[in-house]
C-alpha cells in the first residue's frame, strides 16, 4: 500500500487580521475594581461579554419595567427561601419592583415555618428512617386549616396562607413573603402538585380545598400573565412545576385574545435544565421579546441582580416611590 503523504499547506489563502469580523472586542473587556469603590462602579467594570452582558441587560430590563410600571413576576421554588433570600424579595416587593409572585407548594411550607419559629428545612434523611419526616404538628395544622378556610371564602391558596399568618401574628412575620405580600396587597399564587408536600400527609389535609384554592390561584396567575406585555417573568429555581404552569397560563391568555407577545423571561438556577430552558426562555418569546438564562447559586446571583436593578433605577425612582407611599 502506497504511503499517504500529508497535505500541503502552501496554497492556503489568508487575509489581514484587521479585516476579520471578531466576536470579542477589547472595548468589552472588564476593568479592575479599586478598593472602596461603589457597587455602581463594579457593575460598570464588568465585561460586556456572555453571561455578564446578559446579567446587565436583564437588570436594565427589570429596572425599565419597574419605571414604566409594567408587570414583573417572580416565580420561585422553595430553595430561595431556604438560602435566606426572603428579605431581599420582600424589599423588592416593597419598592414596587416585583408586582406578583408564584410559588410551588413547598414555598408556603418553608415561608410559614420561618414566620412561626424563624427557622425551617429539616434533615430529611434523618427523619425518613423513622417516619417522622414532615410530621411537624403546627406546619400541617395551621397551613391546612388556612387553606380550608380560604377555599370556603373563594380565596386562592397564597392569600389564604398570608391572611392566616397575619391573623396568627407570628414572631417572624417580617421575614415571611406571604405575610408581607398580604399586607402589601401583592398577589402570591401557589401551584400545588398533590402528594409532593408534607402537609398532604397530615390528617387535616383537605384535597378538595387544596385543589380549589390552587386552581383559583392558577386563574389569578393567568390574569397577571395577561398583563405581562413589556414586563418581565423570572423563574427562580423551579425546574418543573412553574415552567409548566407558566406555559399553560400563557397559552390561555393568548387564546382569550390578550396581547402578550413582547416581554422578557429570565431563568435562574444552578444548572441548565430542559423544562425551564424550553418553557421559560425559548418557546414563550418566539413571537417577540427575549429570553435569558443566568446560571449560578441563588444566594449569590439573586442578591447581585437585585442590587444591580436598584443601581439601574437611580434616585429619581425611589423619590417618586416615597411620594406615592406618602399619599397612600
Amino acid at each position: 500500500m502506497k504511503e499517504i503523504e500529508p497535505i500541503s499547506l502552501d496554497g492556503v489563502k489568508s487575509y489581514p487580521l484587521s479585516e476579520r469580523k471578531s466576536l470579542v472586542n477589547s472595548e468589552s473587556f472588564a476593568l479592575p475594581f479599586k478598593k472602596g469603590g461603589a457597587l455602581s462602579v463594579w457593575l460598570e467594570r464588568l465585561p460586556r461579554i456572555l453571561a455578564a452582558k446578559d446579567f446587565m441587560e436583564v437588570s436594565d430590563l427589570i429596572a425599565q419595567a419597574a419605571c414604566e410600571r409594567k408587570t414583573v413576576i417572580l416565580a420561585m421554588g422553595a430553595h430561595p427561601i431556604k438560602v435566606g433570600l426572603s428579605p431581599i424579595i420582600i424589599d423588592l416587593m416593597g419598592k414596587g419592583i416585583i408586582s406578583a409572585l408564584a410559588m410551588n407548594g413547598a414555598g408556603i411550607i418553608h415561608d410559614s415555618e420561618v414566620a412561626m419559629v424563624g427557622r425551617t428545612s429539616e434533615d430529611v434523611a434523618d427523619g425518613l428512617g423513622c417516619g417522622s419526616f414532615g410530621m411537624a404538628e403546627e406546619t400541617g395544622r395551621i397551613l391546612n386549616q388556612a387553606i380550608t378556610r380560604g377555599a370556603e371564602k373563594g380565596w386562592g391558596l397564597g392569600k389564604s396562607v398570608g391572611a392566616a399568618l397575619i391573623e396568627g401574628a407570628f414572631p417572624f412575620n417580617r421575614l415571611s413573603i406571604l405575610a408581607s405580600a398580604f399586607e402589601m396587597k401583592i398577589p402570591v399564587t401557589v401551584h400545588v402538585a398533590i402528594g409532593t408536600d408534607i402537609i398532604h400527609v397530615h390528617p387535616t389535609a383537605d384535597g378538595a380545598a387544596t385543589g380549589k384554592a390552587s386552581h383559583t390561584d392558577f386563574r389569578i396567575f393567568a390574569r397577571m400573565i395577561s398583563t405581562l406585555n413589556k414586563g418581565v417573568f423570572i423563574n427562580l429555581g423551579s425546574a418543573v412545576v412553574l415552567p409548566e404552569v407558566f406555559l399553560k397560563a400563557l397559552t390561555l391568555v393568548r387564546n382569550l385574545g390578550y396581547e402578550v407577545d413582547d416581554f422578557t423571561t429570565v431563568n435562574m438556577d444552578f444548572i441548565r435544565q430542559y423544562r425551564p430552558m424550553t418553557n421559560v426562555v425559548n418557546r414563550p418569546t418566539r413571537k417577540g421579546g427575549r429570553g435569558f438564562n443566568l446560571t449560578g447559586h441563588h444566594e449569590l446571583m439573586f442578591p447581585l441582580l437585585a442590587a444591580a436593578v436598584m443601581e439601574r433605577l437611580g434616585p429619581d425612582y425611589f423619590e417618586k416611590k416615597e411620594l406615592q407611599n406618602a399619599h397612600i
